[in-house]
C-alpha cells in the first residue's frame, strides 16, 4: 500500500461500566453497556470499513467492550491489547498510533475519556457534513465512535492532520 492513499482511524470509547468494589481497572460492563457495545459493533460494520488491527486498552471494561463488538464483524482483525491506551493523553495516545506499522491502512482503538474525545478533537483539522457539530453537542459517551481520516505513514500522524468523516454515540 501506497502512504498517499487515506488512512482510517476510528476512536471507540468503552461501553457503560459498571461499579462494583474493585480497582478502576477491572471494572466491568454494566448491563447497558453490553446491550450498547453490541449495537457500537453493527454500527461499526454499517461504515463499511474493514479494519487491518484493533488497538485495545487492557481494562477490563474494553477488553469486555471489543469482545461483545466484535462478535457482530464479518472478519475479526489482529487485536493487540495495549496497556499504553488506559489512563492516557491524547499525546501518549498519538505516539502509540506512531508506532502503526505503515501496512494498515484502517486502525480501530479501543480507550477511555478523557483521553479518547480530547484525541478525536486534537486530530480533526476539519470534518464532513455535521460530524463535528455532532460530537461538539453529544460529547463523547460511552460507546461512542469517532471516525477520522488522513494521509501520510503513522509516524506523521499530529494535531490537526485529519479529517473527522463520522461521528456516532447510543441513544441515551
Amino acid at each position: 500500500m501506497s502512504v498517499a492513499e487515506p488512512r482510517r482511524i476510528v476512536l471507540f470509547r468503552h461501553a457503560k461500566a459498571d461499579w462494583p468494589q474493585v480497582t478502576d481497572h477491572e471494572r466491568p460492563l454494566a448491563d447497558r453497556g453490553r446491550m450498547d457495545a453490541a449495537e457500537a459493533g453493527r454500527r461499526l460494520v454499517d461504515t463499511g470499513l474493514s479494519f487491518d488491527l484493533a488497538l485495545c486498552s487492557t481494562a477490563v471494561r474494553t477488553r469486555e467492550t471489543w469482545k461483545l463488538a466484535v462478535q457482530e464483524f464479518p472478519q475479526r482483525p489482529k487485536t493487540v491489547y495495549e496497556e499504553r491506551i488506559y489512563e492516557a493523553s491524547p499525546g501518549e495516545l498519538i505516539a502509540v498510533l506512531n508506532e502503526t506499522p505503515d501496512d494498515v491502512r484502517t486502525l480501530l482503538m479501543v480507550g477511555h475519556n478523557p483521553g479518547i474525545q480530547g484525541l478525536a478533537e486534537v486530530l480533526a483539522g476539519s470534518a464532513e457534513g455535521d460530524a463535528r457539530e455532532r460530537m461538539t453537542r453529544r460529547g463523547f459517551p460511552a460507546a461512542a465512535f469517532a471516525v477520522l481520516s488522513f494521509s501520510g505513514p503513522w509516524k506523521s500522524l499530529e494535531p490537526g492532520v485529519a479529517t473527522l468523516g463520522d461521528y456516532w454515540a447510543p441513544a441515551e
